[in-house]
């Protein structure tokens, strides 16, 4: 039910700093060990939002300033967004970043209410005053001595920064910036968190980074958990379904029917409930890391990460199981509104096929292969692609990739050329953008030609479909070209009936290069996959684990936090198959199966999202055939 876009929320990653990658990604593997020994530096670390409380409505809090002024949190959110930010004058942490909260609150502008709030019951009231001084009048500063203040909005540290937006929900919580945390300081932050959020908040969209820890002195506050019996549609459910059903499900989407008001939720009761137990919705297969054993918190690599809390899975399931309470229309958000043209904004270029396709009302239909002539005087380096389809109801996913001279001067007899090349643009639904941010961009060659795969599923009525894919260009020549290398093994053999038949390849990077996702790619019997690598100097590291694979969902995996590897380590994809009786999308459990383009064919294909650092965009790889991918070294 998740289809929001996933590409949203990433713009800003290539600013992070290493160190987290290896960490964040070597979680993926805790389950099997118990949790890992802790870093001894460590900063923000990106969490599950729903485990961190966004989308959660605050109560009208009541609480006293410092000065002993009585304040109400309805009365502050009157048309603003509200800044909890937790202080002290005790925490090492904290005091760095008060001039950081001082410079912000000067500069944010208008609209938002600050309130600082410092929880420690021991922190000495001169001290106090004297940061509060420093604030003037454009803050609010809370003593919290019992917590009670921090308890009611989730906060876990004297760092931790809690942002309400609309209807008071919260939007973001987590770290101001990464420039101080535990064992470190820099210079300047390379991520900030807040100000990032607030600008993405004040014009109505989701923040890049919704959710972190905060490293700070950690108060021993109970979290704020919604009671059973305060869980009402408006106040709780309408706000978790927003989150992660109505970007498809609603009027004009591309869910199958609407459930963005209490009437559809409840007239679909049952096959929510069936959908949300059997982990096909939200639609995200990738391993969980598991939760912190403190705090319940869930860290996640992954910028896309569209899985439900627990806390949202508990309250929601309870909900559809109960009387499913309406509460106070009031307590609801405020209607989102979804873009209705273009989501990358108005592009430079539209690109769309010549003809309509005839997708017919019943059956299955193999594979259709679409050319588009762009018909470029030049090369042109692409910011953001949107493919659109004609008619979404009978789209199920289209890959494109450049069928250009460049693309056909590679091996004639290698079956998956075209592959180990990587897709240039893709489309499922609820994740049909690919936006990169300043310095980075793809190459649309000159003359270039985009080969259109389409998947269509007939629905009951006979269609035709013209898909279209827009571009915005880059302003100007990228400081680096994405990529997209393909690790393939197009030798595949699957016997009849192996219900768990296995199968690996893998590529030995010829040089360093810098890992942003991934895109597996099997077909119907098509069971789990897993991304390894193994580094040249020893050790192997599982990066993605997708132990339950679906078709149905051609997921792009985008990392919170690129992956730097080196010249020499190895990508490992391997793929479990299921060609038995057993499974009810089997074409034919009879066949032994081999690699080929249509769904009753199989594929072995792990496609890797990159950039070459170092490597100027737009320049040959080293050591490698012009036009190409990564190259397997034997």
């Amino acid at each position: 039910m998740n289809c929001v876009n996933p590409m949203n929320g990433w713009l800003g990653w290539m600013r992070w700093y290493t160190l987290r990658s290896i960490t964040l990604l070597v979680a993926c593997s805790w389950a099997a060990h118990g949790r890992a020994q802790p870093p001894v530096r460590e900063g923000p670390q990106p969490v599950r939002p729903g485990d961190h409380g966004i989308g959660r409505r605050v109560g009208d809090l009541a609480f006293t300033d410092l000065e002993g002024a009585a304040r109400s949190l309805g009365k502050l959110a009157d048309g603003r967004i509200v800044v909890f930010a937790c202080t002290s004058t005790s925490c090492p942490i904290s005091r760095k970043y008060l001039p950081r909260l001082v410079d912000l609150v000067e500069t944010s502008g208008d609209g938002i209410a600050w309130v600082l709030v410092n929880p420690l019951a021991t922190d000495k009231p001169a001290d106090m005053q004297a940061a509060a001084a420093q604030l003037g009048n454009r803050a609010i500063y809370v003593h919290d001595p019992e917590g009670r203040l921090a308890a009611a909005i989730g906060a876990g540290t004297t760092t931790d920064v809690v942002v309400l937006g609309r209807e008071r929900t919260i939007a973001y919580h987590g770290a101001i910036d990464d420039q101080y945390g535990f064992g470190y300081s820099l210079d300047a932050p390379r991520r900030r968190f807040l100000s990032d959020a607030l600008a993405a908040i004040r014009a109505g969209e989701e923040p890049p980074v919704s959710a972190t820890e905060a490293p700070g002195c950690i108060l021993d506050t109970p979290q704020a958990v919604t009671a059973p019996g305060d869980v009402t549609y408006h106040g709780r459910i309408s706000r978790i379904v927003e989150r992660h059903c109505a970007a498809c499900h609603r009027e004009g989407g591309v869910g199958p029917f609407p459930l963005d008001s209490y009437d559809d939720l409840v007239a679909h009761a049952a096959m929510v409930r069936e959908v949300i137990d059997r982990g096909t919705m939200p639609p995200w297969f990738a391993a969980p890391t598991p939760a912190d054993r403190e705090t319940g918190r869930v860290h996640t690599p992954w910028a896309n990460d569209r899985s439900l809390a627990e806390s949202e899975k508990r309250d929601l399931v309870a909900w559809l199981a109960s009387g499913r309470p309406a509460g106070e229309p009031g307590d609801g958000p405020a209607a989102r509104t979804y873009p209705e043209g273009w989501q990358i904004g108005t592009p430079d270029t539209v690109f769309e096929f010549a003809a309509p396709v005839a997708v017919k009302a019943t059956g299955v239909m193999p594979y259709q292969t679409v050319i588009v002539e762009t018909h470029l005087p030049e090369d042109r380096w692409v910011q953001a692609i949107e493919v659109q389809p004609g008619d979404r109801n009978v789209v199920h996913h289209a890959l494109i990739h450049l069928a250009g001279a460049e693309e056909q001067a590679g091996d004639p007899r290698d079956a998956a050329a075209e592959e180990r090349g990587g897709f240039w643009g893709e489309y499922v639904p609820g994740q049909n953008t690919l936006e990169y941010p300043a310095g980075f961009a793809k190459k649309l060659p000159k003359g270039a030609r985009l080969k259109f795969q389409m998947h269509y599923t007939p629905n009951g009525t006979a269609t035709t479909d013209r898909t279209r894919v827009g571009v915005i260009y880059a302003k100007e020549p990228p400081r680096h070209e994405v990529r997209v290398a393909g690790i393939v093994n197009p030798r595949i053999s699957i016997p009849p009936g192996a219900a768990d038949h296995r199968e690996e390849a893998s590529l030995r990077l010829p040089f360093d290069a810098t890992i942003m996702g991934f895109l597996p790619h099997l077909h119907v019997r098509g069971k789990a996959c897993r991304y390894d690598v193994v580094r040249s100097g020893g050790g192997r590291t599982t990066l993605l684990d997708i132990p339950r694979y679906d078709f149905n969902w051609q997921l792009l995996y985008r990392l919170h936090e690129p992956l730097p590897l080196r010249a020499g380590d190895t990508l490992v994809f391997t793929a479990w198959y299921d060609n038995s009786a057993g499974n009810p999308a089997n074409p034919d459990p009879a066949k032994t199966v081999r690699w080929g383009p249509q769904t009753f064919d199989e594929m072995h294909l792990g496609y890797v999202e990159y950039y070459v650092p170092g490597v100027a965009a737009g320049e040959p790889l080293p050591g490698l055939r012009r036009g190409r991918g990564f190259r397997r070294l034997q």
